[in-house]
């Protein structure tokens, strides 16, 4: 009989007055009967669990950063729990001496560091909502924000203070307070002052507190926590209104579900943060790493060097979005190319044979240890050489990589599903389980889960095999958008949530991400294609480094943009005679052929349908994180900004294959 990994509550049909339209509900094992009880009376917020690890884990290491030694990146220095939060109170202190009061909104404005949750701790002391801001953002989104929050004070990075004082940023004149996070050249002091604003340098901000100490105002469990702004794929950021019950159930959530298994996470435990905490799961996973009194490692800022910093840091947790661990496995499969064929041999065999005995029930670290000796420790080593997990999170990652790293990372790697709304998590997979591979799991301890029709798409949450968008409630869920009742109650139905999301319940009872609902568009055939999907299926030829699939509604077949791998791509132009540079090889119709006959072989091997074929390709030089304004800061891609950018070439494309 099958494992199973999630419980049917309520039927479909029963459950919902014997309505078709909606599927059966899901709950984690962990909550068969009901959710576990919070216990409120001792953690109800996360000023509670920040409190409670300074108490227990004074002298440990919590927040962790490099300094410029030299010339050069230095080792990684710390602050132990007691001190971040002697620096918390001043910060607090300091607030509430500005005039700051319960309830008002505070922007946090910059790249991970240590400043950056100090603020947010400090907000948290106060009953203040913290406001982030990615890193990333322009100063047209940023004013948006300001506006739209309220914002009285915002804690900015030094080169932010520029963007913040833009005259474009028209709302920075509503600010009271700007404290950088070390600080402001005299021009910017000057300018800020112009407008009547009052400026800080960090220790200035410090000072200041440290002059006048007052009593704290902590929030409750019904207060706001965050005003999260989703980055979007279209139109203007939505305010997310998250509470501090929202955060203690996703952290109790992690608890309790980390309980099941031996490897369980303790203070002794390092985590390297890179991905912005402007982003839920970051975010999220830092506040459990509080919670365990372990520590947290920020990254020196260039993304590309993130190897450098994990060597230096020697993480024992990692998570990152798709695109990050696709990179780890495109260059464990260039470094295998690079080595003489016998060896590329024995690396199958030995990758086929852990596989092999991960998929008969052991785990990885039981599988195989000669294999891991012998061929993965290498690319354990690459990761700093004490990961024990690795998680990835914000899209699908696809089968291909997620098996690929579990065998070969030494470490446990797994899927989870959630957006900001849902405070991070609303599915996660089990590190043991080989049948979860291309999954996102089973329902989230705190959440409950279920699938509804989507008739002109043609899914049926109670056909076989379920599918249909994915719909979630539970204590994680948000409480609306902030000022937007209308969307609010278009997104919130008798307390689901639609994702928007489309999935397929699996027979174990673990869900598998089909595509976005906006993003399914039906051909003039009238199949209908999930584009994401099949960016994820194309996405692992190795000549792709990046790829966005279009399709129009009036013809039948799709076209794709292709950013070739540069290495992959000046390798075959080697090959072929054609000595050029990588820029002008990417204009050479020969290379469009090619990487179209290899997109067609990972379709053939992949099983895919021939309307799901590429059958033409635009090839782009430059990355797209190098082209403006076509990715989130989260690396999502904006699929309108993307028509705007090559809609000439795609037409050209269609009328050429016509």
């Amino acid at each position: 009989m099958e494992k199973q990994f999630s419980v049917k509550v309520e039927d479909g049909r029963k459950g919902a007055g014997d309505d078709p339209s909606v599927g059966p509900v899901y709950r984690n094992l962990l909550s068969k009967h009901s959710f576990p009880p919070l216990d409120v009376s001792r953690l109800s917020t996360t000023w509670d669990v920040f409190r409670s690890s300074v108490d227990k884990y004074p002298d440990n290491k919590m927040l962790g950063w490099r300094e410029v030694v030299d010339g050069k990146w230095g080792p990684y220095v710390w602050k132990t729990y007691k001190t971040v939060y002697e620096e918390v109170l001043h910060v607090a202190y300091a607030i509430k001496a500005s005039g700051v009061q319960p309830g008002c909104k505070v922007g946090i404005y910059g790249s991970n560091c240590p400043q950056w949750i100090v603020a947010m701790e400090a907000c948290n002391a106060q009953s203040i909502v913290c406001v982030p801001l990615y890193d990333t953002l322009g100063a047209g989104a940023v004013n948006y924000i300001l506006e739209h929050a309220e914002v009285d004070i915002v804690f900015v990075q030094d080169k932010k203070v520029k963007q913040l004082l833009d005259p474009e940023c028209t709302h920075t004149r509503r600010l009271k307070v700007i404290v950088c996070f070390t600080s402001m050249e005299q021009k910017e002091i000057d300018e800020a002052d112009s407008i009547g604003i009052k400026s800080f340098s960090w220790n200035d901000f410090l000072h200041m507190g440290s002059h006048h100490p007052s009593e704290l105002q902590p929030p409750q469990a019904s207060d706001i926590c965050t005003l999260m702004y989703t980055s979007g794929t279209n139109g203007d950021p939505k305010g997310v209104i998250l509470t501090h019950e929202n955060a203690t159930a996703t952290i109790y959530g992690v608890d309790l579900f980390m309980k099941q298994f031996e490897e369980k996470m303790t203070d002794d435990d390092v985590y390297l943060s890179f991905l912005p905490l402007a982003h839920i799961l970051d975010r999220m996973i830092e506040e459990y790493f509080f919670r365990m009194g372990a520590s947290v490692g920020f990254f020196h800022g260039d993304i590309n060097a993130i190897q450098e910093d994990m060597m230096e840091l020697k993480p024992t947790f990692l998570a990152g979005v798709p695109r990050v661990l696709e990179r780890i496995y495109e260059g464990v499969l260039k470094g295998l190319e690079e080595v003489n064929p016998r060896r590329r041999k024995i690396f199958n065999i030995l990758y086929n044979y852990k596989l092999g005995w991960m998929k008969s029930g052991y785990k990885q670290s039981h599988a195989s240890p000669f294999a891991d000796m012998l061929a993965f420790r290498k690319i354990r080593n690459r990761l700093g050489g004490r990961i024990r997990l690795i998680v990835s999170g914000g899209a699908p990652l696809s089968p291909e990589v997620e098996e690929f790293l579990r065998v070969t990372s030494c470490a446990f790697v797994l899927q989870g599903y959630g957006l900001t709304e849902t405070c991070g998590l609303a599915a996660v997979a089990y590190p043991y389980e080989m049948s979860m591979v291309g999954t996102v799991g089973c329902p989230f301890v705190y959440t409950e889960l279920r699938l509804e029709q989507v008739a002109d798409m043609g899914y049926d949450p109670l056909a076989s095999p379920p599918r249909g968008e994915i719909c979630v409630r539970g204590k994680s869920s948000f409480a609306g958008y902030y000022k937007n009742p209308e969307l609010t109650n278009e997104v919130l139905i008798d307390g689901w949530f639609h994702t928007g999301d489309i999935g397929e319940m699996l027979p174990n009872g673990a869900v598998r991400i089909i595509d976005r609902k906006k993003h399914l568009i039906k051909l003039s055939q009238g199949e209908y294609v999930a584009l994401e999907h099949l960016e994820k299926v194309y996405g692992i030829t190795p000549i792709v480094e990046d790829m966005w699939v279009y399709g129009d509604s009036f013809k039948s077949w799709l076209v794709a943009v292709v950013v070739p791998n540069k290495q992959h791509a000046e390798r075959w132009g080697h090959e072929n005679g054609h000595n050029t540079c990588y820029a002008t090889l990417c204009t050479l119709p020969q290379l469009q052929d090619y990487i179209l006959s290899q997109l067609k072989s990972t379709a053939q091997r992949n099983k895919l349908r021939g309307f799901e074929h590429i059958k033409g390709v635009i090839v782009e030089a430059k990355t797209f994180e190098e082209e403006k304004d076509l990715l989130t800061p989260t690396l999502k891609k904006k699929r309108d900004k993307f028509l705007h950018r090559y809609k000439v070439q795609i037409d050209q494309l269609y009328k050429n294959k016509s």
